[in-house]
C-alpha cells in the first residue's frame, strides 16, 4: 500500500495555483470593503467579468484547440441585447432578462452556423472566418446608429436596485447604513451582482471541463483523428463547445452592460478586447481554467496601474540619467510588452500551466 505522504508533492503545483485563485476570489469578494475608491471597484468588477470571458474562450482554445477571433462578437451580442432593451423599455429586470435571452439566442444561431460550416476546415481558415464574421458585426454596430447608437453607443439606466441613490439599509433617521465604512447602497448591490453571476458562470465551466464531455474535448485536442476513429463525432462536439462558449460570453456581455450602463463598439466589440483575451489566456495558461483567473487579474491590473507605478518610479529616479525617460508613464505599453515576453519565456505554458506541470514533475521524481 502506497504512503499518502509520497503522493503530496505531485499536487503541489496545482494546490499552489488553487491557493492563489482562492486568495484572488477572497479579495474580489471583499473588494468593496478593502478598496473603497471608485476606480478600484471598477477594476474589481472588470476582473470578475473578464475572468468569465477568458475562461469561456479557454474552453475553445485550451480544451478543444479551436482558434476563434469571434469571441468579442458574442460578448457584444449580450451587451447590446441588454442595452437596447434597457434603452427602449426603461430600467427594470424584464429588459435585462429578455436582453440576455436575446443575446444568447443570437449568439447560438451564429455559433451553430459558423460551427457547422467552418469547423471541418483547417484551423487557420476557421480563424479567418471567425475574424471576418466579427469584423462584419463590428461594422454593422457602428453603422446601424438607429438601433445600436453607432460609434456613440447607447447610454441607459440600470435596474433601480443598482442605482447609487438606492438605500439597501437605513438607520432610524433614514440615512444609509455603513458597514466597515462602506455605504450599503445600489452601487454595492451592482458589484455583488457582477461578482455572484461571474462566480456562478465560472463554477459552471469548471464543472463542465471536469465532466466526461470535457474529457472528450481534451481527447479531440490531443489527437483529432484518434478521437474520430474511436467513434466520437468531432464536428458535433466542437460545434457544441463553440455554442457553449458563445452563450457564456454573451451572458458576460449582459452583466458588463448592466454594470457599465453604457454599451458601444469600443466596450463590447473592439478587436483590442479580443487581443486582451488572447494575452490573458497565454499569460494564465491554456487548458487550465485557473489560468483565466490569474491572466485576467495580471493583465487588468497592469492596464490600470502600470502607468501609475511607472510615474512613481520616474519620480524616484529623477536624479539618475536616462532612467526617468525610460520609465515615463507614456511608455507603459512598451514595458507591458517586455513583461509579457518575460512571462512567456519563463512560463511557456502560462503561469498556472507551468506551475502545475513543474509541481507534477517534482512529485513524479520524488
Amino acid at each position: 500500500m502506497s504512503n499518502p505522504m509520497t503522493q503530496t508533492p505531485a499536487n503541489t503545483g496545482t494546490m499552489m495555483v488553487k491557493g492563489v485563485v482562492a486568495l484572488i476570489a477572497a479579495l474580489l469578494l471583499f473588494a468593496p470593503f478593502l478598496f473603497q475608491d471608485t476606480r478600484s471597484l471598477e477594476v474589481a468588477a472588470r476582473i470578475c467579468i473578464f475572468i468569465v470571458l477568458v475562461a469561456s474562450f479557454d474552453l475553445l482554445i485550451g480544451y478543444t484547440g479551436i482558434v476563434s477571433f469571434a469571441h468579442t462578437m458574442f460578448f457584444g451580442f449580450g451587451a447590446y441585447g441588454a442595452a437596447i432593451l434597457l434603452k427602449q423599455m426603461g430600467p427594470g429586470w424584464t429588459p435585462v432578462i429578455l436582453g440576455a435571452l436575446a443575446g444568447v439566442g443570437v449568439s447560438l444561431v451564429f455559433a451553430v452556423v459558423i460551427g457547422l460550416l467552418s469547423l471541418r476546415v483547417k484551423a487557420i481558415f476557421f480563424a479567418m472566418i471567425t475574424l471576418a464574421a466579427a469584423s462584419v458585426v463590428l461594422v454593422l454596430a457602428s453603422q446601424l446608429s438607429h438601433i445600436t447608437g453607432g460609434e456613440d453607443g447607447i447610454i441607459y439606466k440600470s435596474p433601480d436596485l443598482f442605482k447609487t441613490a438606492t438605500k439597501l439599509a437605513v438607520d432610524e433617521d433614514g440615512k444609509v447604513l455603513r458597514l466597515w465604512g462602506v455605504r450599503l447602497n445600489g452601487k454595492l448591490a451592482a458589484y455583488y451582482f457582477v461578482f455572484a453571476t461571474s462566480l456562478i458562470l465560472f463554477l459552471a465551466m469548471l464543472r463542465f471541463v471536469g465532466s466526461p464531455f470535457g474529457t472528450v474535448l481534451k481527447a479531440i485536442r490531443e489527437n483529432e483523428a484518434r478521437a474520430e476513429a474511436i467513434g466520437y463525432r468531432v464536428v458535433a462536439y466542437r460545434t457544441a463547445v463553440f455554442c457553449l462558449s458563445a452563450a457564456i460570453a454573451s451572458l458576460a456581455g449582459t452583466v458588463y452592460a448592466v454594470w457599465l450602463k453604457y454599451t458601444g463598439p469600443d466596450t463590447a466589440l473592439s478587436f483590442s478586447i479580443m487581443i486582451d483575451i488572447l494575452l490573458m489566456v497565454v499569460i494564465g495558461g491554456m487548458g487550465t481554467m485557473w489560468g483565466a483567473v490569474i491572466g485576467a487579474v495580471l493583465m487588468i491590473l497592469a492596464q490600470y496601474y502600470l502607468r501609475d507605478l511607472m510615474g512613481a518610479a520616474a519620480e524616484a529616479t529623477a536624479n539618475i540619467p536616462i532612467l526617468p525617460q525610460l520609465l515615463a508613464p507614456d511608455r507603459w505599453l512598451f514595458w507591458l510588452g517586455i513583461i509579457f515576453i518575460l512571462l512567456v519565456y519563463f512560463f511557456p505554458k502560462g503561469i498556472a500551466g507551468t506551475a502545475m506541470e513543474r509541481g507534477a514533475a517534482k512529485g513524479g521524481g520524488a
